[in-house]
């Protein structure tokens, strides 16, 4: 495949101007789908993989009806190339999934979904948080060297974007979780006559009791009034 390098240029910069003046996290990550999809030769559907503290892997940004069933089937199997490329390489590329050895499990069940070629790239590394781009192809070989070329190039856009949409969105959390905590500690407060520290120290004893997070502790409170023993 013949590349324009001009007009990728200008892609690139038309997709970084775009992801910059786009506040919601969740849009961002659509764009970056989407434009992937449009931008690198051979692809026809994609999705983000992201996985949080190396074991909890959730596929998300969906575009198409073919990643949500070869992404499960990457955490059901445990391998595949969305995980290699997350933990392990930068870039991982599968010709045809119906002689591919490296995971054969994953490889001959994914080849049933109609997954013939894949491409994925790794956007983000912290600590034991990971993301991968991922992107397929109903057709062998759709995938070649200038497939992989343009996907660099674009991947090292839309990391730093990813890695930017990650930490608003664990902000816009870790905000929601203080606020609850807060609605919580002000039921408590209410109903017993008691100080915030009093009350936040009740929402910790029941959280280390009931084996359970202190955030859903507090949602439980805040949302049904009572605290399930």
């Amino acid at each position: 495949m013949a590349v324009d390098h001009d007009q990728l240029a200008r892609d690139l910069s038309a997709f970084a101007r775009r992801v910059e003046a786009e506040r919601s996290p969740g849009l961002v990550l659509d764009d970056i789908v989407r434009a992937a999809v449009e931008l690198v030769p051979g692809a026809e559907e994609g999705s983000i993989s992201l996985v949080t503290g190396k074991w909890d892997v959730t596929s998300r940004h969906l575009l198409g009806g073919l990643p949500a069933q070869v992404d499960a089937l990457q955490v059901e199997t445990g391998q595949g190339p969305c995980l290699d490329a997350a933990y392990e390489h930068q870039t991982v590329r599968v010709a045809d999934m119906t002689v591919e050895d490296r995971w054969p499990e994953f490889a001959c069940r994914a080849a049933a979904l109609g997954a013939m070629s894949m491409l994925c790239f790794q956007l983000y590394v912290e600590r034991d948080d990971l993301g991968a781009l991922n992107l397929y192809s109903r057709t062998p070989g759709s995938f070649d060297d200038e497939s992989e070329y343009v996907g660099l190039l674009f991947a090292s856009h839309a990391a730093i974007a990813f890695a930017d949409a990650e930490k608003v969105r664990n902000l816009k959390i870790a905000v929601e979780r203080r606020d609850l905590i807060g609605q919580a500690k002000g039921i408590l407060m209410e109903r017993f006559k008691i100080t915030p520290d009093h009350a936040f120290s009740i929402l910790v004893s029941v959280s280390q009791h009931t084996n359970r997070k202190l955030f859903d502790v507090a949602e439980e409170l805040a949302a049904t009034g009572r605290i399930t023993p």
